[in-house]
């Protein structure tokens, strides 16, 4: 059993874990995952992983259920005494509460961390995180991958031109430039806002020229669509179009939203379950269970990942 692959999946995202097995030639781990009648989680490993190298794939994103779900499967199998535990998290829950911009506020990113860790987690694989210094949150390693590799790899294929790359805020603009260097040193624009209040977000100013160009927004996720939609319009306003995510939260009407409104496209990638009849021909969704499966495969035999961070 030493230094045997185990891949398990909660609820959270069983179909990307499926398509990340798929990828790595195996088949995800029998794990039981049932409720009380008071709504209490119950897990069981139903499979022996006594030292075993295993992979629990769960996004933590709403409801808490998926969080408390991913811990319980930990400390299952730390007790059923596998030899490492990698927790992989396509999306990180809580991250955007990452510091204490409020007097009598939690570091909710910084407790969710020790919970996973506390809960049994040797290593954490997990992807675009918020907040980049949430790795530092963690007392175990942790591999921080980009999706940047799969949407370059879209945008390249699309027939487009006079690209200009907007970073959302100025807290993007490192991974904004990153992005336009991969698409062939296109110029990028910065999105000036503030911020007055939770989900509420005002654009003050666009820094750079976008004038007549096709406008790439890149940012890590999209909840209500609002902040999207404004840096969209202060785009389209001179004369830009589409935008990107990696991470589709789309809370509230986000979907209707951005449907309706004139952006052209919004591409955003699965590490949070949705279903496409949900969703309508201006989303589309890229997978990221080849990225995923490439660095559960290389920290499996001790190779570099250093490469997937990009």
């Amino acid at each position: 059993m030493k230094n045997t692959l185990k891949v398990f999946s909660g609820s959270a995202n069983p179909a990307l874990a499926e398509k990340i097995c798929k990828s790595l030639k195996t088949t995800p781990g029998r794990v039981s995952l049932k409720r009380f009648r008071d709504g209490e989680i119950r897990v069981k490993i139903e499979e022996n992983v006594r030292g075993a190298d295993v992979f629990v794939i769960q996004p933590t994103h709403p409801p808490a259920e998926n969080l408390l779900e991913l811990l319980l499967m930990l400390d299952a199998l730390k007790r059923a005494s596998a030899d490492r535990i990698t927790a992989v998290i396509p999306y990180y829950g809580y991250a955007r509460q990452d510091r204490k911009d409020e007097p009598r506020v939690p570091l909710s990113a910084k407790l969710i961390a020790n919970l996973i860790v506390v809960a049994g987690a040797d290593r954490i694989l997990t992807m675009d995180l918020h907040a980049e210094q949430i790795q530092g949150f963690f007392d175990v390693p942790v591999d921080h991958l980009y999706s940047t590799p799969v949407l370059v790899q879209y945008f390249k294929r699309q027939p487009l031109k006079n690209l200009v790359v907007v970073s959302p805020d100025p807290g993007r603009v490192n991974r904004a430039r990153a992005f336009a260097k991969r698409l062939g040193n296109v110029p990028i624009a910065i999105i000036d806002k503030r911020r007055p209040a939770p989900n509420v977000a005002e654009v003050v100013n666009v820094v750079g020229e976008v004038n007549r160009r096709t406008a790439l927004i890149f940012d890590d996720m999209i909840d209500t669509g609002g902040s999207i939609i404004g840096a969209g319009n202060a785009l389209l306003a001179r004369k830009a179009t589409r935008v990107f995510a990696t991470h589709p939260v789309f809370s509230a009407n986000a979907v209707e939203r951005l449907t309706e409104s004139p952006i052209a496209k919004v591409v955003v990638t699965d590490t949070i379950p949705w279903d496409r009849a949900k969703l309508t021909r201006k989303i589309e969704v890229l997978s990221i269970a080849g990225l995923l499966a490439e660095a559960i495969r290389r920290i499996h035999y001790g190779q570099s990942v250093s490469s997937l961070f990009i």
